[in-house]
C-alpha cells in the first residue's frame, strides 16, 4: 500500500511538472521576441481597436439627420457600443486561455475591420446599431493584446510594458472623437469607419507576421472556461479588491466626462467642436501611464495605488470649483486623468502578477468589473445632473473617488492582518 501511494504521488508530481513546463515553455520562448518595434505595434493596435467604440459620439447629429433616426435611436448607438464591449469582455477575452493567442488576436482584428465596413455601409438605423454592437464586441482584441504583451515581457519590465500598451489604448479612446469629427468634415460621418477598417486590416496583417505564437491551454471546455473566469472573484481576494477599486475609479472618471459636456455647452457656451477638443486635456493622463509603469517596475505599485486614489479624490475639489472657473476645471481634469491612468496601471500590474497561466481570464474578470463601474457612473450622472447640476455631479464624483481610497486602505489592512 505504501509503495503504491509513493508511486501515485511520484506520478502526480511528474504530471504537475510536465504541466508546469508546458505552460512555461511558450512563455520562455516568447519573451525575447518583445522588442521595441513589436511593443509599439501592439500599443498602436490597441488604440485603433478601441477607437471604433467612440467614433459615433460626436457624430450622432449627422447620423440622425442622414438616416432619419429618432433621438432615442441615436442615443442607442452609444449604448450598443457599451453593451457589445461588455459582452466581448465576458465571452471572448477568456478564449486567450483556450486557443492560440496570435490566431485569436488576428481573427478579432479582422472581424472588427469587417464590422466597421458594415457600419460604414449602414443604410438605416437598425444596421447601424448592429454594426456598432458587433464592432464593439470584437474590439476587445485590445484586451487580448494587453495580457499577451505582459506574457511576452520579462517580469522586471511588466510595468513598462503595461504602461506602453495602455498608453496606446487610452490615446485611441481619447483621440477617436477628435479624429471622427475632423474626418466627418472631409467626407461625411462614414469616412472615419472606412479609414479605421483599412487600418485594422493593416494591423491584422502586421500582427500575423510579427507576433510569436503563444498557446497556454487551460485544459477546459468553453462553458467551463467561462464559469472558471467568474469563479476567480471567489478564489482570488486581490482580484476582488482591485476590481472594486477599478470599478469605483472608472465610475468617478465617467461622471466627469459624461457631465462636462453639459457644463461646457451650458455655463461656458462652447460649440460642439470646442467641446470635442477639450478631450485633449486627457492626453496628459494617457502619457502618464509610461511613468507609472516604470515606477511599478521599481516596486512602487502600492505607492502608485495610494497616490492615485488620493489624487483622484482631491482632484474633485478643483473640478467642483470648475463650475465657475475654467482654470480650476482644466487643472482638476488634468490631475484626475493622471490619477486614473496611474491607478489603472497599478491595478493591472497587481492582477497580471497573480497567476500568469490564467492571465486572460483574470483580465476578463477585472475588465468586466471595471467597465460595469464606468457604465454605472455614467447612468448616475444623468440623474444627478438633472436634479442637482454641477454641484451634485461633483459630490457624486468625489464620493466615488473617495471610495477608491477607502477600498485601498481596507485592502492593505485585510491583506496584512
Amino acid at each position: 500500500m505504501t509503495q503504491t501511494l509513493e508511486v501515485t504521488q511520484a506520478a502526480e508530481v511528474t504530471q504537475a511538472a510536465e504541466v508546469t513546463q508546458a505552460v512555461e515553455r511558450p512563455l520562455q520562448t516568447a519573451k525575447p521576441a518583445l522588442g521595441r518595434g513589436l511593443l509599439l505595434l501592439m500599443s498602436v493596435a490597441t488604440g485603433l481597436s478601441v477607437a471604433g467604440n467612440y467614433f459615433a459620439q460626436p457624430l450622432l447629429d449627422l447620423m440622425g439627420r442622414e438616416l432619419r433616426l429618432s433621438t432615442t435611436m441615436a442615443a442607442l448607438i452609444v449604448t450598443a457600443a457599451q453593451v457589445g464591449y461588455a459582452l466581448g469582455l465576458m465571452l471572448l477575452v477568456p478564449l486567450g486561455d483556450l486557443v492560440e493567442r496570435r490566431r485569436l488576436a488576428v481573427s478579432l482584428f479582422g472581424a472588427t475591420a469587417a464590422f466597421l465596413v458594415l457600419t460604414a455601409l449602414a443604410p438605416n438605423g437598425s444596421i447601424l446599431l448592429l454594426g456598432t454592437a458587433l464592432t464593439a464586441l470584437t474590439s476587445v482584441a485590445a484586451q487580448v493584446v494587453v495580457p499577451y504583451a505582459v506574457t511576452l515581457a520579462a517580469p522586471e519590465q511588466r510595468g513598462r510594458v503595461v504602461g506602453t500598451v495602455m498608453t496606446g489604448l487610452l490615446l485611441g479612446a481619447l483621440l477617436a472623437r477628435t479624429a471622427s469629427g475632423a474626418l466627418s468634415e472631409l467626407g461625411g460621418w462614414r469616412t472615419v469607419y472606412w479609414v479605421n477598417a483599412v487600418l485594422m486590416i493593416v494591423v491584422a496583417v502586421l500582427l500575423r507576421r510579427h507576433l510569436p505564437k503563444l498557446h497556454t491551454p487551460a485544459g477546459l471546455r468553453y462553458p467551463a472556461l467561462l464559469r472558471s473566469t467568474f469563479a476567480l472573484f471567489r478564489t482570488e481576494p486581490l482580484l476582488r479588491w482591485r476590481a472594486g477599486i477599478a470599478a469605483l475609479s472608472l465610475a468617478s472618471f465617467n461622471v466627469l466626462w459624461t457631465a462636462v459636456t453639459f457644463l461646457l455647452a451650458g455655463t461656458y457656451g462652447w460649440s460642439e467642436g470646442a467641446i470635442g477638443l477639450f478631450g485633449l486635456v486627457g492626453v496628459a493622463g494617457a502619457l502618464s501611464t509610461l511613468a507609472a509603469g516604470r515606477l511599478a517596475d521599481r516596486g512602487f505599485v502600492q505607492w502608485l495605488t495610494g497616490a492615485g486614489t488620493a489624487l483622484l479624490a482631491l482632484s474633485w475639489l478643483a473640478v467642483g470649483a470648475g463650475g465657475a472657473s475654467m482654470w480650476w476645471l482644466i487643472g482638476g481634469v488634468l490631475v484626475l486623468n493622471v490619477a486614473q491612468s496611474s491607478l489603472l496601471n497599478a491595478n493591472q500590474n497587481v492582477i497580471y502578477a497573480l497567476r500568469p497561466e490564467i492571465r486572460n481570464r483574470l483580465n476578463s474578470a477585472f475588465m468586466t468589473a471595471f467597465f460595469a463601474g464606468g457604465a454605472t457612473g455614467s447612468a448616475l450622472t444623468s440623474i444627478v445632473w438633472v436634479s442637482a447640476g454641477w454641484t451634485g455631479v461633483s459630490v457624486l464624483g468625489g464620493s466615488l473617488a473617495t471610495g477608491t481610497f477607502v477600498l485601498w486602505v481596507l485592502e492593505r489592512v485585510r491583506t496584512h492582518a
